[in-house]
């Protein structure tokens, strides 16, 4: 069971970071996603994976899970929802204004590179 859920998170880890450096804004979108899944699903295993196990100690209670992990997971689900929110709006806007969904700066809105003042190179 641990062995699985550590694959689970290191491959949504991977496609995360993957999809975060692509050059189109939806990927990039699509990434952070991911990633944050993966953390959410870290975050989740850290309070012990037992089933059927109460989520607080009781008197006499053997095993029990920790409800600190779950509490955190869902504030960073209620976070990252807003974060995605704010972040397709953003590449929406991007989009809607320019015309295309890429992450990279046109050629006309470079600065060309700074010669060297002396006049040796």
């Amino acid at each position: 069971m641990e062995f699985l859920l550590a694959s689970a998170i290191g491959v949504m880890t991977a496609a995360g970071i993957y999809l975060i450096l692509r050059k189109r804004s939806f990927a990039v979108v699509l990434g952070t996603t991911m990633l944050s899944y993966a953390i959410n699903l870290f975050l989740f295993s850290t309070g012990r994976l037992v089933v059927d196990a109460p989520p607080v100690l009781r008197e006499g209670a053997g095993t029990y899970t920790d409800p600190l992990p779950q509490a955190l997971v869902l504030t960073a689900i209620v976070i990252s929802f807003g974060m995605t929110a704010v972040t397709v709006m953003m590449a929406l806007g991007a989009y809607l204004a320019g015309g295309d969904d890429r992450v990279d700066m046109p050629r006309a809105d470079r600065r060309p590179p700074e010669s060297d003042e002396r006049g040796d190179a």
